[in-house]
Formats: C-alpha cells, sequence, structure tokens
C-alpha cells in the first residue's frame, strides 16, 4: 500500500469525527439586517420549536357581554381592586382562563380558584397568591398598553410567562456568590462558577442582572462598552473590565433566551453602530427597559408580601429575564397574539375621581 493511499485511507477513517461537530440535515435561513452583512440566522428546522398549545378550557369560545350598559364586575364582586372596570361577564372569563394560565387542578396542593381564593370567601385578601395576582394583573396591562415598543400589538397575558405552572419556570435572584465578599480567598464576582441562567455556561460573571435588569441608579445601567475610537478619548471615562465581562455576560444570556446570534440585532462591522443595526435591536432596547419596569416597579414592591420559599438566598423575589417570556424563541409562544382573545388586559381605566360635595345653596 503507498504512502498516499494511506493517507487517502486516514482522511476518509476521520471524516465521521471532522463532521461530528456538523447537524446534518436541513436548515431554515432567515435574514435579520442588511443585504452583504452576513446578519443572517441558520438553525436546524429539526430542532426549531413545534406548534404552541395555549390550555382553552372553554373560554376560547365564550364571547363576552362587553356592551356599556353591561354591570361591571367593581358593582357586583366585592373587593374588585383592579378589573372593577370589566363587565362581569368578561371578569368571570378572565378569572377561568388565569387559572388554566397560572393554576390549573392538580398543578399545587390547592391548585384551582383556591390557589388564590379563600373559598369561604372569595372577597378576603388573607392568601397572599391574590395579593401578588393583583399585582401582575396590573403589570400585564400595563405592559400592553406602555411597551408597544417591545411587545408590539402581539402583547402578554399570564400564559406568556407561566404557561400553567403557579411559578415561571424561569426566573431569577441576586447570586450571593457573585457579591462582593470579604476574606482571604478573595472576591470571584461571580465568575468562574458555569451557570445555565446566567452567563450561558461560561465563566463570565453568572449575575449580569442585577445591574442591567434591577438597579434603580442608572449609572450602574451603562451596557455599552465599544469605544467611538480607536484610542482612548481624553478627558473621557472607559468601560472597566468588569463592566465589559457584565455586558458579555448579559448579551450571552439575550442570545440564548432568544435561540439567536449577535447578527440577530448588531452588524459586526461595528456593534455600537444603529445606523447599521437590525429593527430588532431597538425592539430589544425596548425589553430591557421593561424588563426594569416590570422587576422595580411590580415585583419588588411584593417583597414582603412573598413567604420565604418564594424569596431567593438574598432575601429578593424571583425576577424576571429575557428567558421568563421568550424561553429560546425569538417571538414568544411563536409569536402567537395573547391579546387579541383579551383586549381587556390592553387597556388601563381611567382612575376614578370622587364627585364633589354639592354646594349649599345660597
Amino acid at each position: 500500500m503507498t504512502a498516499s493511499t494511506l493517507v487517502k485511507a486516514g482522511l476518509l477513517a476521520g471524516l465521521p469525527l471532522l463532521l461530528a461537530a456538523c447537524e446534518v440535515g436541513p436548515k431554515e435561513i432567515a435574514q435579520s439586517g442588511h443585504r452583504g452583512t452576513g446578519m443572517v440566522q441558520i438553525a436546524q428546522k429539526a430542532n426549531l420549536p413545534g406548534p404552541v398549545t395555549i390550555p382553552d378550557e372553554g373560554y376560547r369560545d365564550w364571547e363576552p357581554d362587553r356592551s356599556p350598559d353591561a354591570e361591571k364586575a367593581g358593582q357586583f364582586y366585592q373587593n374588585v381592586q383592579v378589573l372593577g372596570d370589566l363587565t362581569t361577564d368578561e371578569f368571570n372569563r378572565l378569572m377561568v382562563a388565569i387559572t388554566a394560565w397560572v393554576s390549573p387542578e392538580g398543578s399545587v396542593e390547592n391548585g384551582g380558584c383556591n390557589y388564590c381564593h379563600n373559598p369561604e370567601n372569595m372577597a378576603s385578601d388573607e392568601v397572599y397568591t391574590k395579593v401578588v395576582a393583583r399585582k401582575m394583573l396590573q403589570m400585564t396591562r400595563a405592559i400592553n398598553v406602555n411597551w408597544t415598543g417591545h411587545v408590539k400589538q402581539t402583547g402578554v397575558t399570564c400564559y406568556t410567562c407561566h404557561r400553567g405552572q403557579p411559578v415561571p419556570a424561569n426566573y431569577w435572584t441576586i447570586d450571593p456568590d457573585a457579591m462582593a465578599r470579604m476574606g482571604i480567598t478573595g472576591n470571584r464576582f461571580g465568575q468562574n462558577n458555569p451557570d445555565k441562567t446566567g452567563a450561558v455556561y461560561s465563566s463570565l460573571p453568572h449575575d449580569p442582572f442585577t445591574a442591567y435588569l434591577k438597579a434603580a441608579d442608572p449609572t450602574e445601567r451603562k451596557i455599552r462598552i465599544a469605544g467611538v475610537s480607536a484610542y482612548p478619548v481624553s478627558g473621557a471615562q472607559g468601560a472597566t473590565l468588569q463592566a465589559t465581562e457584565g455586558t458579555y455576560g448579559l448579551m450571552m444570556h439575550m442570545s440564548d433566551s432568544l435561540g439567536v446570534n449577535c447578527t440577530f440585532c448588531h452588524n459586526t462591522h461595528s456593534f455600537s453602530d444603529w445606523s447599521g443595526s437590525s429593527a430588532q435591536r431597538a425592539v430589544s432596547w425596548y425589553g430591557i427597559r421593561m424588563v426594569r419596569d416590570i422587576n422595580e416597579g411590580y415585583i419588588t414592591p411584593l417583597t414582603s408580601v412573598f413567604p420565604v420559599n418564594r424569596l431567593g438566598p438574598e432575601g429578593d423575589p424571583f425576577k424576571v429575564n429575557c428567558t421568563t417570556c421568550h424561553a429560546g424563541q425569538n417571538k414568544p409562544l411563536g409569536g402567537i397574539r395573547m391579546i387579541d382573545t383579551f383586549p381587556e388586559l390592553a387597556r388601563i381605566p381611567a382612575p376614578v375621581v370622587a364627585a364633589a360635595p354639592a354646594q349649599p345653596a345660597g
């Protein structure tokens, strides 16, 4: 056997090993940016998520009475603080849907209506989950009305995050390992501790959320790290190495959460240049700010309401990030228009103004 024959045989024998990392099969290719920039998303068709089935429980065929003269839930039921503007028919249908979305029978002990209500007194607030649900309904309406820059006209309902579970599958809490610690062993700042929730199993800080998706101080939210020139600008404060690592961790989380790569939003010619970016980058810009609003405006204020088992190791509640809604898809639930069936979740009623007392005669 000649040397060339041996070489050819060796190459053929090693071919399966060379192709072991390749995905064989049909691909789906979608252009996400300008032509000629390589801004495309390539996915293995076999790995694409299948059709989404949302639990019904009969509410889709229930056309509620929305007539202007229909009795309102706030007039008929006691202690309706958030959905009092709905008609009783809209209210009852939404309660049936929420049960299917969040706490179907058998999902937890005391599932169904009893997950939030005392069956002996439905108006009572003694079950903490009712107080939480009230705040979450306010949040849902605020998202659909105030954050159309991110959710567009698709909107969200309780099912977008919960998907039949009392607690969404994807959430985050402050990581104790990422906090400053004193001691002879030093401070790892959350690095070299691979974790799926944070920076996708990398050695980067695995809590990229506290500064970017929670912090109230805007100075802690500087995500952009790319310089505007080849050399440092005199008098300008550049990004620290720690901030740079945190930014990369957050970007990796977003990429994994949406099931896309960097070019879904960015033109790699210049990551910071908005003129070369795709439209999805602006949608993500609003999404980051929406998540901050959710965590700081609606979830964190409920800290004292949650029991210990619904708090993280640092005593903070379970908060949302990109994965909470997206769960690996660039459009949650495949882009199903959630608020078409529940338009009442896409409006915020005007505040009720007490009538002025009658003026005395004369």
